[in-house]
């Protein structure tokens, strides 16, 4: 699979300098927790999940997640489970559909190793689990369960904590508790492919809940958290994790209802205008701020829960010519130090303090690829929408 895969071969080649890489389910976990993007969440009780997931597949999802915790009534959950089983058995039947990325969100451990048992041959359609409320007491038990899942079935799968629990809101609390998730999961860093975050559940406990025109970052006390989960979880320096975006609750714009806008705008034919102040009338400019604060915070991916939101967040992960030209001026092997213009004109590239950044922007364009020079967001977004 690869992002834009969708599109056509030739669209593909107009609007991107270096292509997005090929990656699977067997691809170095470096590549896959860069290449996760919008990680599209459905309730595991959906009776033609498989159909779902093949289509959304169609459409440019690369991960998923299938819900048995928070997004289903707990009196739903034992149908959830055998829904699972009769779905990943119809994937399995459908050999020639290439298939996101399959992760499962439990409610406790115990449900790991049962699920990967039923699924039998089917489990080879399978990344890993994700696990809420991860605390370094709760997280032991996933991750021995997911440790033990995986010595069974032969499979390799990853864990993708949910951070989430009142203990990192609490000031009172927050420095330990994400002491103790690290030392968690430094002890299981094979398995751990990316950390999430749990926004709304931090929101929660403070009976918050923020509007559509406003991002996570603006809500100060959940910023404060992301910003020490950053801190402690997502350093450059070798011992740090990918930590994806949190999720957008809203989703009232529809794919068709901004698409014509997108092909009558004069930004099409002409480069210079900016279709961003269209966009806001759509409701889209919450989420699109928030994306490229998810990226200025050291964050990549993205929760979603509507399919509509999957797209921007795959767009606006395009490292774009200028980022690729500066990022590569950065790592030159003959460069050692010091200070140089960027190519653009418009900037300072320090070699040793931006180095960690370049790097970073290089994994990136592995998995998203390069824009060419001319070639913007709404571009992308345009080029992704369906007929």
């Amino acid at each position: 699979m690869r992002h834009f895969g969708h599109i056509a071969p030739e669209e593909r080649q107009r609007l991107f300098f270096r292509q997005p890489g090929v990656f699977d389910a067997d691809s170095p976990a470096r590549v896959l927790a860069a290449a996760l993007g919008a990680t599209l969440y459905s309730p595991a009780t959906r009776e033609r999940l498989a159909d779902d997931i093949v289509k959304q597949a169609g459409r440019g999802v690369v991960s998923m997640v299938l819900c048995l915790e928070d997004s289903i009534d707990d009196a739903e959950v034992v149908g959830a489970e055998e829904n699972l089983v009769r779905q990943f058995a119809d994937l399995v039947g459908r050999a020639d559909v290439e298939l996101p990325l399959l992760f499962i969100r439990v409610r406790f451990p115990e449900q790991i190793p049962d699920l990967v048992s039923r699924f039998g041959p089917a489990v080879r359609l399978l990344s890993g689990f994700v696990f809420p409320k991860f605390t370094e007491e709760r997280g032991v038990g996933f991750l021995e369960a997911l440790t033990a899942a995986e010595a069974a079935s032969g499979r390799r799968l990853f864990g993708m904590p949910v951070l989430e629990s009142p203990e990192l809101m609490y000031r009172e609390t927050r420095v330990e508790a994400l002491q103790g998730i690290a030392h968690t999961v430094d002890k299981y860093r094979d398995r751990v492919l990316a950390l999430r975050l749990g926004v709304t559940d931090f929101c929660s406990s403070y009976a918050l809940r923020r509007a559509p025109d406003m991002t996570a970052y603006d809500v100060q006390i959940v910023a404060s958290v992301i910003a020490d989960v950053v801190n402690v979880l997502g350093r450059a320096d070798g011992t740090g994790f990918t930590v994806t975006g949190p999720v957008w609750e809203y989703f009232r714009v529809q794919e068709r209802m901004f698409k014509p806008q997108l092909r009558t705008s004069p930004f099409l034919a002409n480069r210079a205008v900016d279709l961003r102040e269209s966009l806001i009338e759509h409701a889209l400019d919450g989420l699109l701020r928030e994306i490229s604060l998810d990226h200025a915070n050291g964050l990549l991916g993205k929760t979603c829960i509507h399919p509509s939101h999957v797209l921007p967040v795959h767009a606006l992960s395009v490292v774009s010519h200028e980022e690729f030209g500066d990022a590569q001026d950065i790592l030159r092997p003959d460069r050692n130090g010091g200070v140089l213009r960027s190519a653009s004109r418009n900037k300072m590239n320090e070699v040793k303090p931006h180095r960690a950044w370049a790097e970073r922007v290089l994994q990136r364009a592995e998995v998203f690829g390069v824009a060419n020079e001319d070639i913007g967001f709404v571009d992308l977004l345009a080029a992704g929408l369906p007929d």
